[in-house]
Order: structure tokens, then C-alpha cells, then sequence
């Protein structure tokens, strides 16, 4: 995140027991209720692994939002400031990594995690406290092995700073139906279609169709999870035909979205 951003907001740097404890990997099952709920902007020691297993997590980080569907995990590195928001009644697995104990990115990213990788997280999440240390570490070793194997994607939508193009993100995502032009966009900010184009290319390092084709795909990920139909994920993301979705999507990750379900999450 940068220093102008963080001198404007409080980070916790001490954020629980996860942040003061020796050990290599920590695992913590947290679930919502009734509400939406947030955590403050905050720091941790160790890499943080945010696995979704049901509702959204949303993780703002360094100016991007990551959007973190139900059955992915999104992987924060230490020294990293973030803070997420919690669906309602959302599930979530946290496991806290040291880094000196793995070989994980060093960015932020999403990582496809694999349904032995989930029920191995949710099986060390669940040990007793009288599980003896060898077995514990043990089974802690192999999740880090598959860990540093998964994997890696970036489905984050930049936010970025700049206050015309923080207007144009929030708008984009309360509509991302809205299929006008860049020079569309551009008459709402008073300003050339290349003032903008240029605007965007600077501050976020993509063409506004790749901007806004990446809010797609995270959108997509997330309803895709939550099983909903293909022609209703077309239609809430603007276009004209479920076909024209489908290639996109394809396009974009190399296969149909079926068989992204099939080959991620198990759904037929």
C-alpha cells in the first residue's frame, strides 16, 4: 500500500494470537453471523491464507480488491496491510504461515486450492490439543508442500487512488452490466476518450477493456462458486448472449466456464 494511503488510516499491527505465537502454521475457523462484518486495516507478522468455504470475503490490499469466492483462497503475504469484509453467515478458514517455513509468492494472489488442500486445512483447523506435536507438525508439512504448488491466478479488480478513476471503479462495480464505451465514460469525467484512456493505462497498468474484463472474471468466479446459472451470470455482466459470455470467459482462462467448475470445484 503506499505511504500517502497509510499515513491516513490506524494499522494494527498486533491483530491476536496468530501474530505472537512461534509456531510455523496457525489455523483458525471463523464463522459470520446475521451481519456483514469487517476488520480494521491491519498488519500480520506471518502470510495470511483466506480460505472462503461458504459466502464472500472481499480483501482490500495495496489499492486492489480481491474477491475471494467460496472454494479459493486468496493469500496475503506478511508485512502485507489489508482488511476484509465478511458476508453474512460466511465461512472462513485462516491459516497463518511463517515465511521462513515456505516458499509462497511474494505478492499477493489468488491460489486454486484443490479439495485435498481443503480438507487437509479443515482436518489441522480441527486437532485437538492433545495431538501429539510430531503428527501435527507432520500433517503441517504436507499442507505447506501443496501449498507452494498451488496454482497461482490474479483475480483482483484494481480501486486505484485517483479520484476520477476511484469514482469510475465504484461505478462500475454497483453496475457491472453497463456496457457504454470508454467515450462515454469519458463525457461523465469531462474529458478526452485518450485523457482517459492515458488516466487509466498510468494508474492501474491496463486498458480500460482489460480493467473492466477483470471485475468481469472476479464477478464471474464468485457466481460461478455459488452454482448460479451461466445465463443469468451473462446477463448481470451485460452481454448479449450467453455464447458471447462463454467466449470471453474462455478467452480469458482458457477454458468454458463448466469446465472451470468441473476442474476447480467439482461442480458438475
Amino acid at each position: 500500500m503506499p505511504k500517502s494511503r497509510q499515513t491516513k488510516i490506524d494499522v494494527i499491527t498486533d491483530f491476536g494470537p496468530a501474530d505472537r505465537s512461534d509456531a510455523a502454521l496457525i489455523t483458525e475457523r471463523a464463522i459470520h453471523r446475521s451481519q456483514i462484518s469487517e476488520t480494521p486495516w491491519h498488519v500480520h507478522q506471518k502470510g495470511q491464507l483466506i480460505l472462503t468455504l461458504r459466502g464472500t470475503v472481499t480483501s482490500f490490499v495495496e489499492q486492489s480488491m480481491w474477491l475471494v469466492p467460496p472454494l479459493c483462497a486468496v493469500w496475503i503475504p506478511g508485512q502485507v496491510v489489508h482488511r476484509n469484509t465478511f458476508d453474512a453467515y460466511s465461512d472462513v478458514c485462516m491459516v497463518f504461515i511463517d515465511g521462513n517455513h515456505a516458499k509462497l509468492p511474494s505478492s499477493v494472489c489468488t491460489l486454486s486450492i484443490s479439495p485435498l488442500v481443503r480438507e487437509l486445512i479443515l482436518h489441522i483447523a480441527q486437532l485437538s490439543e492433545t495431538t501429539p506435536t510430531l503428527a501435527r507438525e507432520r500433517l503441517q508439512q504436507v499442507l505447506i508442500d501443496l501449498l507452494e504448488q498451488a496454482p497461482q491466478e490474479a483475480f483482483d479488480f484494481p480501486l486505484p487512488e485517483e479520484p476520477r478513476l476511484k469514482d469510475l471503479a465504484q461505478r462500475l462495480l454497483a453496475a457491472p452490466n453497463d456496457r457504454r464505451t470508454l467515450p462515454q465514460w469519458a463525457q461523465d469525467y469531462a474529458m478526452s476518450e485518450r485523457t482517459l484512456a492515458r488516466l487509466i493505462k498510468q494508474h492501474i497498468q491496463l486498458t480500460f477493456g482489460q480493467w473492466r474484463g477483470q471485475l468481469h472474471i472476479v464477478l464471474a468466479l464468485e457466481w460461478l462458486a455459488q452454482n448460479q446459472p451461466i445465463q443469468r451470470i451473462a446477463e448481470d455482466l451485460g452481454y448479449e448472449s450467453v455464447s458471447a459470455f462463454i467466449t470471453f470467459f474462455k478467452k480469458q482462462l482458457g477454458c468454458t466456464p463448466k469446465q472451470y467448475q468441473q476442474q476447480r470445484w467439482g461442480i458438475a
